[in-house]
């Protein structure tokens, strides 16, 4: 007259705590799908970071880059004014003039400030370009190996080093 054995606390025979462990499993993809996209997003944001960033570098090279051209174009100007004083000075009319050498003066200085200028731009365009997000794909590939399937090393086989001793094969 004994029936059969009652249900276990889980409600159905057999199953145990299955609806919770379906819960967990439910939960923990849930969590990991938010984290996901929430990684994807972070690294996005460092993305268009480090692009604006690359931009704003290769802005600041090419106006400082015009400018190295304006003093570069000035000081032609002050050459050919100077020439054109110098002309004028060796000419038959009179020589009581040297206002030429102001000129050229202001033209050797009007090139050291282009040459300053030209290699300030140039040290700025080499910083920006090529603009490529570096840090956002180093951070991407080291999420992809940590995540992947070699992110975990096979364990060694049972007495077996996984590094050779130090010392170890005759080398010193």
């Amino acid at each position: 007259m004994s029936g059969p054995p009652p249900p276990p606390a889980g409600g159905r025979p057999g199953t145990g705590t299955g609806t919770e462990e379906t819960q967990n499993i439910a939960t923990a993809i849930a969590e990991v799908s938010e984290r996901a996209t929430l990684l994807v997003r972070e690294e996005i944001e460092l993305a268009k970071a480090e692009m604006s960033e690359k931009a704003t570098k290769l802005v600041k090279g090419a106006v400082v880059g015009a400018a190295a051209g304006v003093f570069f174009f000035t000081a032609l100007v002050f050459a050919l004014v100077g020439c054109a004083w110098l002309l004028y000075y060796y000419l038959p009319i009179g020589n009581d003039f040297t206002y030429f050498w102001g000129f050229f003066a202001m033209s050797v200085i009007l090139v050291v400030l282009g040459l300053l200028a030209g290699l300030l731009a140039a040290r700025a365009v080499k910083k920006g370009s090529p603009p490529v997000p570096t840090m956002a794909i180093e951070e991407a590939r080291k999420i992809r190996e940590s995540v992947g399937p070699a992110a975990t090393p096979a364990e060694p086989a049972a007495g077996s080093a996984p590094y050779p001793a130090a010392g170890a094969g005759g080398e010193s």
